[in-house]
This record gives structure tokens, sequence and C-alpha cells, in this order.
């Protein structure tokens, strides 16, 4: 079978991987407040976040030291934390476009 995996990786993967879910979390809530409060300091902090979390991918890839199928793995999921914001965004404010179109009252004709 393969090395077994040291302390050191095994402490490093960890830290990574927690890093991946806190920053991937930041950047969906800055993101999110730039939008709402049309804010380029928050839009800043997004991207500095997701720099963060693609950093913290590529420290999880050389302390598990993977390859072929998994480097496609953490590609796709680096690629979704990127975009599943942006369409989340998009798909509240097209759920809140209609409701308030429904909601507005009607002309007498």
């Amino acid at each position: 079978m393969g090395e077994a995996i040291s302390l050191q990786e095994i402490f490093f993967s960890t830290m990574a991987g927690a890093a991946i879910v806190l920053f991937g979390a930041f950047y969906a809530l800055f993101f999110a407040l730039g939008r709402l409060h049309s804010s380029r300091s928050f839009a800043f902090a997004a991207l500095a976040s997701y720099v963060v979390l693609a950093g913290a991918v590529v420290v999880l890839i050389d302390a598990l030291q993977l390859s072929g199928f998994w480097l496609l793995v953490t590609s796709v999921m680096l690629i979704g934390y990127f975009f599943a914001p942006r369409a989340i965004w998009s798909l509240c404010v097209g759920t809140h476009a209609s409701e308030d179109a429904e909601s507005q009252p009607r002309a007498i004709q």
C-alpha cells in the first residue's frame, strides 16, 4: 500500500480543511454584503477570502499528496466555492423580484 501519513501531514491537512470551510463561508458572506451594500470593501474582502481559500486548497493537496482523480475533485470544489455564492445571489434576487411583482397592487382597467 501507500506510505503512512505523518502527524505533521495530518495537522496541516486538518488545518487546511478547516480553513477551506471557514474562508468559504467568509467569501460567501462578504460577497453577499458587497452586493447588498454595493461596497467595494466587502467585494475586496470576498476576493481576499477566496484567495486564502485557494491557498488552503493548495496546502491540502500538498499535505495529503493528492494526485489524479483527487486533483479533479479539489479543482471542482474550488470552482464550486467560487460560483455557488454568485448563483445563490442570482436565485435570491430573482425570487424576491417575482415576490415584489406579485405584491404590487394591480391598476384597475
